[in-house]
């Protein structure tokens, strides 16, 4: 049995990156993958507290996701209580990397003040 090829004005067909922007994009995604990352694998209440105004929705959302994307793992123990922990896969490892250079960048571009007019109009 063959697979039907999506059309050619799928943007999944036509540009794989815009697939992973809109894996990315989600609410709360970037900030859960760099708590993640910096802080190592953590349970669900201590991401809960470290992501200040998520909602315990949004946090299960974006976790179930990042897990089904392949870049995140959920680690279940089945203790009284069950304990759960989150963590980045190598996937979600190689992803940094790349989160990495792009945070680099926009301090750059956007993180400190321009020294002067000139210089921002010069580009």
């Amino acid at each position: 049995m063959h697979e039907l090829s999506p059309p050619p004005d799928d943007p999944k067909a036509v540009c794989p990156i815009n697939t992973l922007m809109s894996v990315l994009s989600g609410p709360w995604t970037l900030y859960l993958l760099w708590v993640l990352s910096t802080k190592g694998p953590q349970r669900f209440g201590e991401l809960r507290r470290q992501i200040n105004g998520i909602s315990t929705k949004v946090l299960t959302e974006r976790l179930r996701m990042l897990e089904a994307e392949g870049i995140a793992y959920r680690d279940y123990k089945p203790t009284i209580p069950p304990e759960v922990t989150y963590g980045l896969t190598a996937r979600g490892g190689e992803l940094m990397e790349i989160l990495d250079q792009l945070a680099s960048l926009a301090n750059r571009w956007y993180g400190e003040a321009p020294s002067n007019e000139g210089d921002r109009q010069r580009g």
